[in-house]
């Protein structure tokens, strides 16, 4: 009896702890929420996705040594410039094991300014379900995943523009 008593506790104690674990996040595909996270910027202040609910973001994983992010960057720069003003705000993650400085020396040679997060760990990368760089993820004013783009894209083509313009209306 006392080994029947002891087994139904320790099943309750087991099914109280799985209720008690937090639900797995979503993964980052379209149409799910895009998952949450903390990055720091190149002066070192972090960034947290779900502070910018309300606006478009622009989520773009990248690292200085890959080719087709450094042909994507240009057009990246023009867009960010283009939407100046309005609800839009763009994550230029890097996932350079180099950090900051590789980034820093990056941008300082070509002349570039993006707000740029560090990823050096890959731990959102892998979060997000990356399979290489670049790869951006299009999350709307209220924090769900639009867009899943693979590979680089010129992001300040008129098109592309009227689309993350139309998704900021809520189109």
């Amino acid at each position: 009896m006392k080994r029947l008593i002891a087994a139904v506790l320790l099943l309750a104690a087991l099914a109280a702890a799985g209720c008690a674990k937090k639900q797995a996040e979503l993964p980052a595909v379209e149409g799910n929420a895009a998952p949450d996270f903390t990055l720091k910027d190149l002066s070192g202040k972090p960034v947290q996705l779900s502070t910018l609910k309300g606006k478009l973001v622009l989520v773009n994983f990248w690292a200085t040594w890959c080719p087709p992010c450094r042909e994507e960057i240009p057009s990246m720069v023009k867009l960010n410039q283009a939407m100046q003003g309005k609800n839009f705000q763009m994550l230029a993650i890097s996932i350079d094991e180099g950090g900051k400085g590789a980034v820093e020396d990056f941008f300082k040679r070509g002349g570039i300014t993006l707000p740029a997060l560090l990823d050096t760990d890959g731990q959102i990368a892998r979060r997000y379900g990356t399979t290489g760089v670049p790869e951006t993820f299009v999350v709307d004013p209220k924090g769900v995943i639009r867009k899943k783009v693979v590979g680089g894209l010129d992001w300040s083509h008129p098109e592309v523009i009227q689309a993350l313009n139309e998704l900021m209306a809520g189109k």
